[in-house]
């Protein structure tokens, strides 16, 4: 029998009253080192919403451009991406939901974990609220990178008659993501270095590019009034809501605050996006607007104002430099999406798969061979299929407006169950949350026609997987259980049948400790032998990101020659099972391992009419189990020392 991840709860050392302090997030150092972790925040989590002045106003006054814009039109639009900013940017995920750390790890899944930790067992509704915010990240995965380098290509028309032709910035734009994906092998540890760096250049050039702008018309500066964004949707009825749509693009990666706060630590993070990142935001959709209001009556002003906010010597090395910050927003969505498929496959939402370390000094830097092809084809047939970033921006947006969706809910959760806040609390802080995430996805929700139907199906079909998977590892488990022989009646019987022993350890890894594993039967009904000593060797995914050393096993001495082991491993760990005995070893556990031989069970998989699934949900759980990676290569263990033993189950 294999293992298969579970859950368990596990203690955290976060408190309750504040949301904890993250154990692994970096603490301490002072200044200097607080200064270092914000500028290399700036260049992983910023990189998506850093990017999304190219386009976010644009598409935003297109909706009302087309039978001429007034001042009024413009400074409310302006307004409304102002205080999009504020609302869920800033008081949702800075202020609010960046306080529910999982002993430092962000992200839907550990929220969703830490919400299921605080209820005592496994909920349905937060099971697929956790479960819905992952799939609908993936969408954005997909998306992100495809509209980001489009953007920043197309801005090429201004430079060179050469990119008039849509399908020469289409090409281009193929290139660059193609090469993207091919150096995800090599691992971005390196490149990293540079890109906190580059995206502190860029928001420089946003905050300066609207600074200097900001004086074409000071009326601007009436858009800090909140009435101007209500007066726009209050006069525009549902041309207001389409335009609510494309505001939303200004938020999109307010995610990735949350999700990498494991990496950098919470109070960096704050402060790189209050004294900083913000600021240059805000800054450049003033000057943006500023210019817009000067130029009220061009046409191409109205079509591209981001470029042409750069003088004309300018526009060129802009362009390149948006390319650049591109490439590192697309970086960072394709790293979150390594690192959540880790998760998910941690936590038993999906088979195993291969993972590859990147990095001998860094943890997290991984690379998932199967996720970085998955999310290539899926962005360049979205070039192909929309063409331009405006018909992409019809399609971006509901998938993350659904994943905040999502974190909201599990936020209520928290609050109530781990803070301890009294219901009206939870009520004053979290209903205009969920209210103002209703208003945005139900206004993404118009742009299905479009396109946005896409992210939708996608997220629809990961959700499907999930649900599938963790049904059909039940329904194994519970059908493996009830025909299995406890283990302390096991033992019982070895002692008084006193089977043929030999020499060396024989290592039995199993998903349920209570119980005999079906290797172990096997190799006694038809090979009849027993070695000297063996491990029963279980591992569980705790709800927490990781485990400490000292708190990873649990040794239990079942008679003289069996010892069974539990093993406690965190969700952003990888269970390298030679580790473990290795840590084993160090309590006292006496054995060789050139002489230790792995039994895994290899299961072979039916369906039955009868089994709890439907008979297409049956014969999707066979597929995803064939395509799980190898035990062997997944748990870390030597190859030449493995030894499988077959058996049938149907579900």
């Amino acid at each position: 029998m294999t293992v298969t991840a579970s859950t368990e709860p596990a203690a955290s050392s976060s408190s309750p009253q504040d949301g904890g302090t993250p154990e692994h997030a970096p603490q301490g150092g002072g200044f200097r080192r607080n200064l270092a972790l914000a500028v290399g925040s700036v260049g992983v989590v910023y990189g998506d919403i850093g990017t999304s002045p190219l386009y976010a106003l644009k598409e935003s006054i297109h909706h009302v451009a087309y039978d001429g814009l007034t001042r009024a039109e413009v400074i409310g639009v302006v307004s409304l991406l102002i205080w999009a900013v504020i609302v869920v940017v800033t008081l949702k995920y800075v202020v609010l939901i960046m306080r529910a750390d999982n002993k430092g790890e962000g992200g839907t899944l550990s929220l969703m974990a830490l919400a299921q930790k605080a209820v005592g067992r496994r909920s349905l509704p937060i099971f697929l609220l956790g479960v819905m915010g992952a799939a609908l990240f993936y969408g954005d995965s997909i998306i992100t990178p495809a509209i980001s380098v489009l953007s920043a290509v197309e801005g090429l028309k201004l430079v060179t008659p050469v990119f008039a032709d849509q399908w020469n910035v289409i090409l281009l734009a193929i290139a660059i993501l193609i090469a993207l994906f091919f150096v995800q092998s090599r691992g971005t540890a390196g490149v990293a270095v540079f890109f906190g760096p580059i995206m502190v250049l860029w928001f420089g050039v946003l905050a300066f590019l609207g600074l200097i702008h900001i004086n074409d018309d000071l009326g601007i500066l009436a858009a800090f009034n909140p009435l101007h964004a209500a007066e726009f949707i209050g006069n525009h009825g549902i041309v207001g809501l389409i335009v609510l749509g494309s505001v939303f693009l200004a938020v999109t990666g307010a995610e990735a605050l949350y999700a990498d706060m494991g990496h950098f630590g919470r109070f960096p993070i704050r402060a790189a996006w209050l004294f900083f990142v913000f600021p240059a935001l805000v800054l450049n959709y003033l000057g943006q607007g500023a210019f817009v209001l000067k130029n009220i009556g061009d046409e191409k002003s109205v079509a591209n104002p981001f470029f042409l906010l750069a003088p004309e010597w300018g526009v060129l090395p802009l362009v390149i430099l948006s390319g650049v910050a591109t490439i590192i927003a697309s970086q960072a969505v394709i790293t979150g999406a390594f690192s959540l498929t880790q998760q998910a496959v941690q936590l038993g939402l999906l088979p195993r798969i291969e993972i590859r370390h990147t990095s001998e000094t860094q943890h997290g830097q991984i690379y998932i061979p199967q996720v970085n092809r998955m999310l290539a084809l899926g962005v360049i047939a979205l070039v192909l299929s929309f063409k331009t970033s405006s018909a992409l921006a019809s399609a971006y947006g509901i998938a993350v407006t659904g994943a905040m969706l999502a974190d909201t809910g599990l936020f209520f959760v928290v609050a109530y169950h781990v803070w301890k806040w009294d219901r009206w609390q939870v009520a004053l802080f979290g209903i205009p949350f969920l209210a103002v995430d209703l208003i945005f996805f139900g206004a993404n929700c118009l742009k299905i026609p479009e396109g946005a139907y896409l992210p939708l199906i996608f997220g629809a079909v990961l959700i499907v997987t999930m649900w599938t998977w963790v049904r059909g590892t039940r329904i194994v488990y519970d059908k493996s259980r009830r025909d299995s022989v406890p283990l302390p009646d096991l033992v019982k019987m070895l002692e008084k049948s006193k089977p043929v022993r030999v020499a060396g350890t024989a290592v039995f890894l199993t998903s349920d400790p209570e119980t005999a594993p079906g290797a172990l039967l096997h190799n006694l009904k038809h090979n009849k032998v027993l070695h000297k000593r063996n491990i029963i060797l279980t591992i569980h995914t705790a709800d927490t990101p990781r485990v400490t050393d000292s708190e990873k096993l649990t040794v239990e001495d079942l008679s003289e020659d069996v010892k069974r082991i539990i093993v406690r491993v965190g969700y952003m760990e990888s269970p390298r099972v030679p580790h473990f005995l290795a840590l084993a070893r160090r309590r006292g556990l006496d054995f060789d391992i050139m002489q230790t031989s792995f039994f895994l069970g290899k299961r072979t998989i039916k369906a039955a009419a009868s089994s709890g699934m439907p008979l297409w949900q049956d014969n999707l759980f066979i597929f995803l189990s064939r395509t799980a990676a190898n035990a062997t290569d997944f748990f870390h263990i030597p190859t030449g020392r493995v030894v499988e033993l077959g058996a049938q189950v149907t579900v």
